[in-house]
């Protein structure tokens, strides 16, 4: 059975990822003011230039139904099945139409609530690739990789809350403590949403490489087989840090990749994850 591996744009594979894991993307869309581009073709730079100048935050719109009918309906014209892997749905409104548009489809198409964002989609893509280069058939991979959601870690660290500020993700009380205390927060993805984590002092590549000993400590039995480094902007000592750790924990293939537009619009510049499975 040939099986099509999908997911949105949030998903944050490079072009040669997306290649080598044969999975197709469908865009979100990104509104600067009236301009309205598509997240996949904007640069991370455009977007944080936007907001440097005008003050405001992009808007960023969920694939609809009916674009979704069509992605599905071009993808089984080559493949046999489809599994769509969605951004949380308790962060969009993605997995909810992908579900209304796959109904169109007698069952060839199976709809993946992910329950976390950028890469840790991505693992998941990764885990349904092989499993289907295996020959399993479009059910067993559905349910295999549903039981892998909950084995996703998913955190990030920000320089700074100014986007999730912006964005109504944080009250100012929080925001104006942590500019003051020049406190550098972890998000973490639980149970499909942004939650606060550890809170980090300091300059940013100390709090980088805290956050690094942080989430390596606290995960003692991580699956080895691929690891991402993912951020929006980042100095090179900074990824060089979270290489290294990355590569002290065991980790045999790591990919660094650099979120894309929707996710910088809602975490904006210096910010930077590592996401892994765990066994």
């Amino acid at each position: 059975m040939k099986i099509a591996i999908s997911a949105e744009s949030t998903v944050d594979l490079t072009k040669d990822l997306l290649n080598k894991y044969s999975v197709s993307t469908i865009p979100f869309s990104i509104y600067l003011g009236e301009e309205n581009k598509l997240d996949g073709e904007i640069k991370t730079e455009e977007i944080i230039d936007y907001v440097n100048k005008y003050k405001i935050l992009p808007k960023t719109g969920a694939v609809n139904q009916e674009s979704f009918k069509e992605h599905f309906t071009n993808l089984l014209s080559e493949y046999d099945g489809v599994i769509h892997f969605s951004l949380s749905s308790e962060m969009s409104s993605a997995y909810n139409n992908a579900v209304s548009a796959s109904k169109e489809f007698d069952g060839k198409v199976y709809v993946v609530d992910t329950r976390t964002l950028s890469t840790g989609i991505a693992l998941l893509c990764l885990y349904a690739h092989n499993l289907a280069k295996e020959g399993k058939e479009l059910k067993q991979v559905y349910e295999e990789v549903i039981k892998k959601i909950p084995k996703v870690q998913a955190s990030f660290v920000l320089n700074r809350l100014d986007y999730l500020y912006k964005g109504g993700r944080c009250n100012s009380l929080v925001y104006f403590g942590a500019n003051i205390l020049k406190i550098r927060p972890q998000i973490v993805v639980k149970d499909g949403k942004m939650i606060s984590g550890k809170k980090f002092r300091g300059n940013f590549n100390y709090v980088v490489d805290c956050y690094c000993k942080a989430v390596l400590e606290e995960n003692p039995n991580p699956d080895l087989s691929v690891a991402f480094l993912t951020y929006t902007t980042a100095e090179e000592s900074v990824i060089n840090c979270t290489l290294q750790h990355l590569k002290d924990a065991g980790f045999k293939e790591i990919y660094i990749t650099q979120a894309g537009g929707t996710i910088t619009s809602h975490s904006g510049e210096n910010c930077l994850g590592i996401l892994f499975m765990n066994n």
